[in-house]
């Protein structure tokens, strides 16, 4: 019985660590997203996609949605995967790929796409490492 309660305990504890580490770097890449969209657009780059301007608040929330989508799939990989540190890395550099492709498709100028395409990889940057690090190699 008490190996089973500390398991309990041991495993409660990684999720907590693993969620509290997700949302800190959350929270960190959605403000870094806000910030590189606000220097690219200090510096002049428009932030118009198809005549529609993004507000620079909106690459936040973006993020902050996102990102918590990656921590619940890290959550999950945590209980179900094997190796879970690994499916997370693959998964997440492989999504983070394909969410370079509507950038590079979208109806917007050169330094616009740069930029978009910029904010992506930041918070992959930030986010996969720090959840990585919580997930058992």
């Amino acid at each position: 019985m008490t190996t089973t309660a500390q398991t309990t305990r041991t495993t409660t504890a990684a999720f907590g660590a693993l969620i509290g580490a997700g949302a800190i770097a959350t929270i960190a890449a959605s403000a870094a997203t806000m910030t590189v969209a606000a220097a690219g657009h200090a510096a002049g780059i428009s932030l118009d996609v198809s005549g529609a301007p993004i507000p620079v608040a909106g690459f936040g929330v973006l993020t902050a949605v996102f990102s918590s989508i990656g921590v619940l799939l890290a959550v999950l990989l945590s209980r179900f995967a094997r190796r879970p540190r690994r499916a997370f890395v693959r998964t997440t550099v492989a999504l983070t790929v394909l969410s370079l492709v509507p950038d590079v498709l979208a109806d917007a100028g050169t330094a616009t796409r740069a930029l978009l395409m910029l904010t992506h990889l930041v918070a992959a940057a930030i986010v996969i490492p720090a959840v990585a690090r919580r997930l058992a190699a």
